[in-house]
């Protein structure tokens, strides 16, 4: 198997798994084929791929090495030493309205009211930003809750192992 590493790079697992999903995206393209909606299909899948990797990728690589920064900063002006890293408690609710927020753009939004009115029979009198803001101020506490519990932890094994 040496050899194979030393010529492929990987495990074999890797191409294994490589293969398997290179056919699942062809079995996926072999059954758009007939839909005579698959060209739009492919322009829509184009268009997120590029805005992905040209717009989005590059917007929150941007914050989250601030967030770095910030940790950076903070080792050098302080001589407490870092406890608990803060970073992921920040990313995570960031990255989870985010999420809800392009998924449910188009109901956010209003555009979708109609579609929602039929589909679902809500009225289009929700107001769905206020219930996205509730959500994200929710997932914000919840990992603040999380990250103070880490620090009252942190601070009891510090206190332990002081003994």
């Amino acid at each position: 198997m040496g050899w194979f590493r030393r010529t492929y790079g990987e495990n074999p697992l890797h191409l294994l798994a490589l293969l398997a999903c290179f056919a699942l995206a062809g079995a996926a393209v072999l059954a758009l084929v007939p839909n005579p909606n698959a060209l739009w299909i492919a322009v829509w899948f184009a268009a997120a791929v590029i805005g992905h990797d040209l717009v989005l990728y590059p917007l929150y690589a941007l914050a989250d090495r601030s967030l770095v920064l910030a940790r950076w900063v903070r080792r050098r002006v302080s001589s407490r030493p870092v406890r608990v890293a803060a970073a992921n408690y920040v990313r995570l609710p960031v990255l989870g309205s985010l999420v809800l927020g392009l998924v449910w753009y188009p109901t956010i939004s209003g555009g979708g009211a109609d579609v929602l009115a039929f589909a679902a029979g809500l009225p289009p009198t929700v107001d769905y930003v206020a219930r996205w803001l509730l959500l994200t101020a929710v997932l914000f506490l919840a990992s603040a809750v999380a990250y103070a519990v880490a620090l009252g932890r942190s601070a009891v094994r510090e206190r332990n192992s002081r003994r």
